[in-house]
């Protein structure tokens, strides 16, 4: 069975307690491309993003059914859930740098995964700096502290962690609404980098965003997907009247 770079989901529910937090939700997310997620505050985008690598596992009287496949993976199938999370990157709404070095924050990964070898481990700190364009940045403080960086360095750092095990898909949930605009155009140019190698699923309060580097858009609300398409038809050519009042600010 193997991973793909495509996302599958087909009659999903996620219940939290007795709360229907996803309803029915069908999607196919195509490989490398850069699909968003919008919609207001607490209508399910970030749920089903933790969904595609497991993440509500850990909340407790959380109940899934239906179907999430990766390529040909059925990710609630398999036990293997540390071979889903290499090949299933995250990066969260707040940076959060491990308290180590910038070598050691991206080693980590790569050495939970068996390899030991000073020179790999050198080879791969390079390299994920370098897709994550840090690394002229950083490679004189590969030693120092990863908590001494400013916000948008850290979530940078965030990224090329992410990289470091070679994902085949990264999902962020909100990646930019903690930093400053420079910092934001950074990791969005990144993303338009990165979907070279990589699905990317991003979830984003900013419409604006999600018009700048969005392959595809799904709009959400109260746990529904309401609509899911090519971004540029998202936005200037709505189907649904909810999508529509939405994306024009009548309510959100």
């Amino acid at each position: 069975m193997e991973y793909g770079q495509n996302i599958s989901v087909k009659q999903a529910d996620l219940y939290y307690g007795d709360f229907h937090a996803l309803k029915n939700i069908n999607i196919e997310i195509p490989a490398k491309k850069i699909t968003a997620f919008i919609g207001p505050s607490g209508c399910g985008k970030s749920t089903l993003l933790k969904c595609f690598n497991r993440m509500n596992d850990l909340v407790e009287g959380c109940k899934i059914t239906g179907e999430f496949k990766i390529g040909e993976v059925d990710i609630y199938k398999t036990n293997d859930v540390n071979a889903l999370r290499k090949n299933v990157g995250m990066v969260f709404q707040k940076p959060n740098p491990f308290p180590m070095s910038v070598y050691d924050n991206i080693a980590y990964g790569p050495r939970t995964f068996g390899i030991k070898k000073r020179a790999q481990l050198d080879e791969i700190v390079e390299r994920s700096l370098k897709q994550a364009a840090m690394w002229d940045e950083l490679k004189d403080r590969l030693n120092k502290s990863a908590l001494g960086l400013s916000g948008g360095q850290q979530q940078r750092l965030c990224i090329a962690r992410a990289l470091s095990i070679s994902p085949k898909i990264i999902l962020m949930d909100e990646p930019t609404s903690a930093l400053d605009p420079i910092s934001t155009g950074k990791i969005e140019e990144l993303c338009g980098e990165l979907k070279e190698q990589a699905t990317i699923v991003i979830v984003t309060h900013n419409m604006q965003q999600a018009t700048r580097i969005s392959d595809k858009t799904g709009f959400f609300l109260l746990g529904d997907l309401v609509e899911f398409g090519d971004t540029d038809q998202i936005f200037t050519n709505p189907k649904n009247e909810k999508t529509e009042n939405y994306i024009t600010g009548r309510f959100g």
